[in-house]
């Protein structure tokens, strides 16, 4: 192989955003929306912990958006295999975009009170776990199953291109003007998103469709129960996210053990979404490895053993560099774990196992800001990184040790 084409096999596989206009214009929506977001996100943070000088209550984020998201995370996807799955995810967004306006005018209005903060992530954490399964359903009924891998791989860049340059741009636009000023950049943003969904063709789920209800969710967790490699997938990603998922810590290691300013947690916020998408640019080998569930527990250890080694140093580029790895190594995992889900679950069944998904991914990292925001309220920030970090790594190994066919699974031959 000539060095050209091995550097072409190496970069980026961008076949997804060729092949399919409408997954392009769905990739480009998000993506924009995500700035905002991530913007939003660290607005809240920092606000949080402006009002209380507390990384507890910056972890209460983390739980008051968790208990919405497991009950509607589940029920959102049962509702996507019952319905056009296009719109309810319109809804679904519309919803989100009306409480970022709820945000601004929190701020423009000078109230900075945290219950208020608490009751609009909780809110938005239910429109979002209807918003997801939905999106993530659709994905597979755009392209063929061979360029999964690279969509996935192209959807965490979205992610985390938002995560890097959202909190950056976040906490400058707080320090050079307020917490309106970032929220308003978010709502703006989002109409991206609402454009892409609205331009695709109608989306009914495949096959026989059941009635919305708790019927259907006990459907759903029935088969997976009989899905060991899937479920196996979803306790390696908790592994990570409830046990070492460092977010809540941020801003009182920003100002407290690094010294620093708004923009030092700008800068830790964005700094695992720098290394995942140093992993995205190197990431054409992604679709050539077919082992998925050992691809996965490599990438649960390094991210387990990255975050514990942040706790090690208070010098910022030492912690800064090993979150970045933590973020690469997150990026391989979710993109083979998103992959495993869509190439082994039937279509009817994609809904109720993505929301479940929403659940594990998006629900982990905030019970995770709780978590360790808990663990450092009585030990310290580097104490709690480094407890959290070893846990994880020891979970995900007993969690293989007790279901060794993971390691096995073969993407060439999907089982769930």
């Amino acid at each position: 192989m000539t060095i050209r084409g091995r550097l072409s096999a190496l970069l980026t596989d961008i076949r997804p955003l060729q092949v399919s206009p409408d997954y392009r214009r769905l990739w480009f929506g998000t993506t924009v929306a995500q700035l905002g977001q991530q913007m939003a996100t660290v607005a809240i943070a920092i606000q949080v912990y402006d009002i209380t000088r507390s990384s507890f209550s910056v972890g209460l984020v983390g739980l008051f958006s968790l208990v919405p998201l497991v009950f509607f995370g589940l029920y959102g996807g049962a509702i996507a295999d019952a319905m056009d799955r296009r719109r309810l995810a319109l809804v679904a967004s519309t919803g989100l975009w009306l409480l970022s306006l709820v945000l601004v005018l929190q701020a423009v209005l000078g109230l900075h009170h945290v219950g208020l903060l608490y009751v609009v992530v909780a809110v938005q954490s239910a429109c979002f776990a209807v918003n997801n399964p939905a999106r993530s359903a659709i994905i597979p009924r755009l392209l063929p199953r061979e360029l999964l891998p690279a969509a996935n791989a192209l959807s965490m860049a979205s992610f985390n291109l938002g995560f890097t340059v959202g909190p950056l741009v976040g906490a400058y636009l707080i320090h050079v003007g307020d917490f309106a000023l970032a929220y308003g950049v978010d709502a703006v943003t989002f109409t991206a998103s609402l454009y892409a969904l609205f331009r695709l063709p109608p989306i009914p789920p495949e096959g026989a469709v059941r009635r919305a209800g708790l019927a259907s969710v006990l459907e759903g967790l029935r088969f997976l129960r009989t899905a060991p490699n899937l479920r196996t997938s979803f306790i390696a990603d908790m592994c990570a996210m409830v046990l070492a998922h460092p977010r809540a810590l941020f801003p009182a290691m920003a100002l407290t053990v690094y010294a620093g300013t708004e923009a030092t947690v700008g800068l830790l916020q964005s700094a695992p979404a720098i290394g995942a998408l140093v992993a995205f640019l190197l990431s054409g080998w992604v679709s050539r490895i077919r082992l998925h569930g050992r691809a996965i527990v490599v990438a649960v250890v390094v991210y387990g053993l990255a975050v514990g080694a942040v706790g090690l140093s208070d010098v910022l580029w030492f912690g800064v560099a090993f979150l970045a790895v933590s973020g690469a190594a997150d990026m391989v995992s979710a993109a083979y774990r998103s992959t495993m889900l869509q190439a082994a679950a039937p279509d009817a069944m994609r809904g109720r196992l993505q929301g479940v998904f929403t659940v594990v991914v998006a629900g982990g990292p905030r019970a995770g800001d709780f978590v360790l925001g808990s663990v450092a309220s009585v030990t310290s920030e580097r104490g709690a990184l480094m407890i959290g970090g070893l846990a994880c790594v020891v979970g995900v190994l007993i969690t293989v040790l007790l279901q060794r066919r993971f390691l096995t699974y073969d993407a060439r031959h999907p089982i769930p």
